[in-house]
């Protein structure tokens, strides 16, 4: 039986827009679109994620890459305010959350982030105080979908995998759940009607 829902956070609980603090503070959309490039979609980025450089190195080496110094400018300003932009709480979803949580089940968050989501991760989660426990990559320093941040999870909260359903917009994601024995559900299409169905087949554990 399913006692517990595993969530992602960006793009299932939370609205995220790589591109929104560029955006924010970019005019030029040439401009605009080589510092996102460069900061969002970078291997840096996914260092952040797995907490292994810290933002001054990421922003030397994403800097090293730009063509201007006004661009390198404003990659030190994306990067430093795009938790400010870049996410909004999906208030549907914590809808689907609290009722997850009246219906027994324990409710817990696996998601990519760097540390500076500790800052502010309270701010971005809707229906926060129905989660049981948070796992971010950084703090792990092993990201989705690699088996060990699954095995992470499972150990720091004393979970079974069997009992743990996982919502994640990422396919392989998902599949790097399955083959630690956890079940899932890929919320790509952001139909929240759609999970919401899919949940609900869900026996309630209490």
């Amino acid at each position: 039986m399913i006692k517990n829902i595993i969530f992602d956070m960006g793009n299932v609980l939370t609205a995220y827009r790589e591109d929104a603090v560029a955006h924010h503070f970019i005019e030029d959309e040439a401009e605009r679109k080589e510092v996102t490039e460069q900061v969002f979609k970078s291997k840096e980025w996914l260092l952040l994620d797995k907490g292994v450089i810290t933002d001054e190195k990421a922003l030397e080496r994403m800097q090293a890459g730009l063509s201007t110094p006004h661009a390198k400018e404003m990659a030190a300003l994306c990067l430093a305010h795009w938790h400010e932009y870049n996410m909004e709480p999906n208030q549907e979803m914590g809808s689907v959350v609290k009722n997850l949580k009246e219906r027994g089940f324990g409710i817990y968050l696996c998601s990519n982030a760097s540390l500076r989501l500790l800052e502010c991760y309270r701010q971005v989660i809707p229906a926060i105080d129905c989660f049981d426990g948070i796992l971010f990559s950084s703090q792990e320093k092993c990201i989705k979908p690699e088996k060990e941040i699954f095995e992470r999870l499972f150990e720091k909260f004393a979970l079974k995998p069997s009992e743990c359903f996982f919502i994640d917009d990422i396919e392989e994601n998902i599949q790097g759940a399955r083959a630690c024995g956890m079940d899932g559900y890929c919320f790509a299409d952001q139909d929240v009607e759609k999970l919401k169905n899919v949940l609900e087949a869900l026996p309630s554990p209490i």
